[in-house]
């Protein structure tokens, strides 16, 4: 798969150190992040930590909500409740297209 996996948003690419940076964050943000099981990376064979972008953009939006003064449970359900409503408007509108299709089917 080589170089290809790095367009995957799964693929656990970012070491600890890395994301810290990237986040503008301690280290210490995102070992509490999986230890409350909120943002679970992959280990290296080595036992290190790997964030793949995914678990970046997440980690992301924790900070934001913390930055904001919520408490890590706080944030941990806004987050949740926010991806739940993302998807349900992404079913509402498959079914719209669905339902638009077949009125249009004589």
């Amino acid at each position: 798969m080589g170089v290809g996996r790095l367009d995957d948003e799964d693929y656990p690419a970012v070491a600890m150190g890395q994301a810290a940076e990237l986040l503008e964050v301690q280290p210490a943000f995102l070992r509490s992040l999986d230890a409350a099981g909120v943002v679970q990376p992959e280990r290296s064979g080595g036992g290190h930590r790997r964030y793949s972008r995914r678990q970046l953009a997440l980690a992301a939006r924790m900070r934001a909500l913390f930055d904001e003064g919520l408490t890590l449970e706080a944030a941990a359900r806004i987050v949740q409740l926010q991806d739940e409503l993302d998807a349900a408007r992404t079913r509402i509108v498959e079914l719209e297209r669905e339902l638009s299709e077949d009125r249009a089917t004589p």
